[in-house]
């Protein structure tokens, strides 16, 4: 069965990046991850792993969180993003040896993949890929085609290593910036990633811009062409605006959901400052109107929430 993810935002460090705690909640089978996260304000989907702080907190087999999985930093250029020149340091300080949890970095090219690769701690390699031309330049310095071509590669290598490539599509529900963009095309670029066998693809609703005609159109076709592909929702939205997205989705066959604590974070291309991640506290409130067990303990989430709170104070 696929797990479904609860992401949640847990603090904030200086100099404008935000370190993320997020769970994975298997909807279908009770089990619960939890991990950490980091990223700059200014590009979704690259991680800082500036401070060795919160990975140690968080994957600390003696944890009460259970963590499972930990997205905890980015192999990418130190002189291009500099906060996160020191994931090599934090995969050295991170002692799994009486820990189940297991490591997700995000790489943008084929020598971050290696330098990844090397690491026999990290199982996940998650991968940006826009279908904005414009948003992908801006995010990797690269044109789609070929950013397609340096994901085959990414996907080859990751297989040989016994590593799985979670493809991030963002601009997935439309973008600032007048690129082309329908359900058809959305449709295309899965048909592409499917041929390639990518084996988890969340759809990113990275400006906050998806309606519910569209999120039913895109779930409720990917989910039944493409049963092979673990299909996941990453939605930004104002606050009146997150149950009809969740529900849309959920009721079109998704099973795996990001979100936020407090909805913090979001896309600096967002027209609406009021635009932010998905709230978790909303997300669960949502499942158990359902009676969907999420598996997620309620005490410990609240320390959880309690001690965002805490840290976003210290850091910000």
């Amino acid at each position: 069965m696929k797990d479904n993810i609860v992401q949640q935002v847990i603090a904030s460090p200086p100099n404008n990046y935000e370190a993320y705690i997020y769970s994975f909640t298997n909807l279908d089978n009770d089990k619960q991850y939890v991990g950490i996260h980091k990223g700059s304000v200014d590009d979704e989907y690259n991680h800082s792993s500036q401070s060795t702080e919160f990975a140690k907190v968080f994957a600390d087999p003696k944890s009460k969180l259970m963590l499972e999985i930990v997205d905890f930093g980015s192999f990418v250029s130190p002189y291009a993003i500099p906060q996160m020149k020191d994931t090599h340091q934090v995969i050295e300080s991170l002692d799994l040896s009486a820990s189940k949890s297991k490591l997700l970095a995000i790489v943008a090219n084929l020598r971050g993949a290696k330098q990844a690769c090397e690491h026999s701690k990290i199982c996940f390699l998650g991968y940006p890929f826009s279908i904005s031309e414009n948003f992908q330049m801006r995010n990797t310095n690269k044109t789609i085609s070929d950013s397609i071509e340096e994901l085959k590669k990414i996907k080859d290598l990751a297989d040989r290593y016994e590593k799985k490539v979670v493809v991030y599509l963002s601009m997935g529900f439309g973008n600032p910036y007048g690129d082309p963009w329908n359900s058809e095309i959305v449709e295309k670029w899965i048909d592409l990633l499917n041929e390639i066998k990518i084996e988890v693809v969340s759809l990113s609703d990275t400006i906050g811009s998806a309606i519910e005609k569209d999120i039913k159109m895109i779930f409720s076709k990917a989910v039944v062409k493409y049963p092979e592909i673990e299909f996941g929702a990453h939605f930004h939205t104002k606050p009146d605006q997150w149950h009809d997205k969740i529900n849309s989705a959920y009721n079109s066959g998704c099973r795996r959901f990001d979100g936020t604590i407090q909805g913090f974070g979001g896309c600096p291309m967002a027209k609406d400052d009021l635009t932010g991640n998905f709230p978790t506290e909303k997300m669960i409130t949502y499942f158990n109107s359902k009676n969907i067990k999420t598996n997620i303990n309620s005490l410990n989430f609240e320390s959880c929430y309690n001690h965002a709170s805490k840290l976003f104070q210290k850091y910000s």
